[in-house]
């Protein structure tokens, strides 16, 4: 009878035992379930009505009139509610890079707006870190350059608002020269005016960096060559048009157009040799008018611009400037957009224009009073008007390497022309592969 009795009691020991690992089981599934949605929930769906403060992240800003200083403080006072705090980086790209790379991958909410430079674009929303401005995050960019939003563009999605841009232009000597050239084969028969006055004739930024990406690059696309498909990914430098390009400038070097010397030059060894006085002819970005003219400068007053050559006429600018991005971790998204809006923005743009960055809305380098303190609007216009974005790709590092590499090889005569395009194609097909 004992026996008897004491089965109840063991009955219940196994029903408590059944009962708790049941719990923990039911506990453990629910944490596995809430751990599995939490972490499959796309951050681009989220934080869409957050509004709030913002950080605003770019690179150190170096415009004597501290234009995003003044973008700032305009935004804030009239948005007390919705400040923006200014994170100011190093001036150097790739420690801006990997700064945003780093908060990005670890997913942190702390940068809201981001100032890409143009390269990085595809990247970043191939990377799904930025938002697509599309459906009720859209933004009108009628008013923009074109090239500026295609630099903006990936996969025929905009994931950013042209912020401010840039524009390869030809510098040239107005005192030995009356009109500069418009094509390739004019630009090297006016190099004969080089040499009767003992000087070089071209130079541009063909040390073996980023310079000789945008270099090699607009030469090529201005003889119609192209470097990958609108896929990002596939390869498409390999054509007779993109040899047709690199052979101009490989030919310029061995003919002595352009002096050896200038295989070590980056933007302030080319400019330093035009303001002494060494060069008709120099490719660079406009930013160096001021000191071209300065009283410093051997060729102050004796200075112009035109846009770039190419093979039939206006050439093919590589696009530079700033996209600014909304962090898909972001969680004031609404205050972002509309801080994205504010930006391009003809108030905005014109403290862009006026601080010497170039604008990305086009009735400003029509603006008299803009042109008087900028003489080189009118040639910038036209040179971005005709521009062509970096390629649009997420692998752009290995993409421009692989490009200046073989540019390089093809300059200094250790690559054929062939076999430096050849080196081109098979390098972006490594890089998206």
């Amino acid at each position: 009878m004992a026996l008897n009795k004491m089965a109840p009691r063991r009955t219940s020991l196994v029903s408590r035992a059944a009962l708790a690992a049941a719990s923990v089981a039911l506990l453990t599934a629910a944490f596995t379930s809430a751990c599995s949605s939490s972490s499959s929930v796309n951050p681009l769906t989220e934080n869409l009505s957050g509004r709030g403060p913002i950080t605003f992240v770019e690179g150190k800003d170096t415009t004597e009139t501290g234009v995003v200083k003044q973008l700032v403080d305009r935004w804030n006072s009239a948005h007390p509610d919705e400040k923006v705090t200014f994170k100011e980086q190093s001036n150097d790209a790739s420690q801006q890079y990997d700064d945003l790379a780093q908060h990005l991958t670890a997913k942190q909410p702390d940068y809201d707006v981001m100032a890409l430079d143009v390269p990085w674009t595809a990247e970043f929303a191939a990377k799904g870190w930025v938002q697509p401005l599309k459906d009720s995050f859209s933004i009108d960019t009628s008013t923009l350059l074109s090239p500026t939003v295609a630099s903006a563009t990936y996969k025929g999605n905009l994931y950013a608002a042209p912020l401010n841009t840039n524009g390869g232009l030809l510098f040239y000597r107005k005192d030995l020269l009356q009109t500069p050239p418009k094509t390739w084969s004019e630009l090297l028969a006016d190099c004969n005016v080089a040499k009767s006055h003992g000087i070089d004739c071209y130079a541009g930024q063909f040390k073996n960096y980023e310079g000789l990406t945008v270099n090699s690059a607009e030469v090529i696309n201005a003889f119609g060559g192209t470097f990958v498909g609108p896929d990002g990914k596939t390869p498409t430098v390999d054509s007779p048009q993109s040899r047709a390009g690199l052979q101009v400038l490989a030919d310029a070097f061995k003919n002595g157009d352009i002096p050896k010397e200038a295989t070590s030059f980056t933007e302030t060894e080319s400019q330093n040799a035009f303001a002494q006085g060494k060069l008709l002819f120099l490719r660079t970005w406009p930013s160096f008018y001021g000191s071209a003219n300065a009283d410093s400068s051997a060729v102050k007053g004796d200075t112009a611009v035109a846009p770039l050559p190419g093979k039939d006429g206006i050439g093919a600018s590589t696009l530079g400037g700033y996209n600014a991005a909304i962090s898909a971790y972001s969680k004031n998204k609404a205050t972002a957009l509309d801080f994205l809006r504010f930006l391009i923005g003809e108030d905005a743009q014109h403290i862009v224009a006026d601080g010497a960055l170039p604008s990305v809305r086009a009735s400003l380098y029509d603006d008299p009073a803009l042109i008087a303190k900028m003489p080189y609007l009118p040639a910038l216009k036209d040179s971005i008007a005709s521009a062509v974005p970096r390629p649009v790709t997420p692998f752009y590092p290995a993409v421009s390497k692989a490009i200046s590499e073989n540019a390089y090889a093809a300059l200094t005569g250790t690559k054929s022309v062939d076999d430096a395009i050849t080196g081109m194609q098979k390098g972006i097909e490594a890089a998206g592969s």
